[in-house]
């Protein structure tokens, strides 16, 4: 049985209101790389090493151009994934929102508009006949 108008109006709301309790949050992925340097003597070129890093960081668009962020500590790659979890959960709460609220217009009634004055007072289309030239 589908929600009432009410039900989809609260749940509208609750979402809301854990939209307003999101932190600080920011677009991207985060992505570990590592591998072997192109130093022949370095332990990574040794069998079963597992290489270099892995390095974090941060990809994301601005301007559409794909922008790179290194981590300068352990600190700061915590403080990012918990900003880009945040942005996650925002999306998700906004795909939500408007799942309810196109409910919510789905089952709302339509109301018409009253006629204005400009339309009642339309004037009749002529009966006469226009001469031909």
């Amino acid at each position: 049985m589908p929600d009432s108008l009410s039900d989809l109006e609260n749940r509208r709301a609750a979402i809301q209101s854990q939209v307003v309790q999101l932190g600080d949050m920011r677009a991207g992925s985060i992505t570990g790389t590592g591998g072997r340097c192109g130093n022949p003597n370095c332990h990574c070129r040794r069998p079963g090493d597992p290489g270099h890093g892995p390095y974090y960081r941060l990809t994301r668009k601005v301007d559409g151009k794909t922008v790179t962020e290194t981590f300068s500590s352990p600190a700061a790659l915590t403080t990012a994934q918990r900003e880009v979890a945040e942005y996650h959960r925002f999306r998700e709460l906004g795909g939500q929102l408007l799942d309810v609220n196109e409910e919510i217009c789905g089952l709302r009634p339509v109301e018409e508009p009253a006629p204005s004055a400009q339309e009642k007072k339309r004037p009749k289309p002529s009966a006469r006949k226009s001469r031909a030239k």
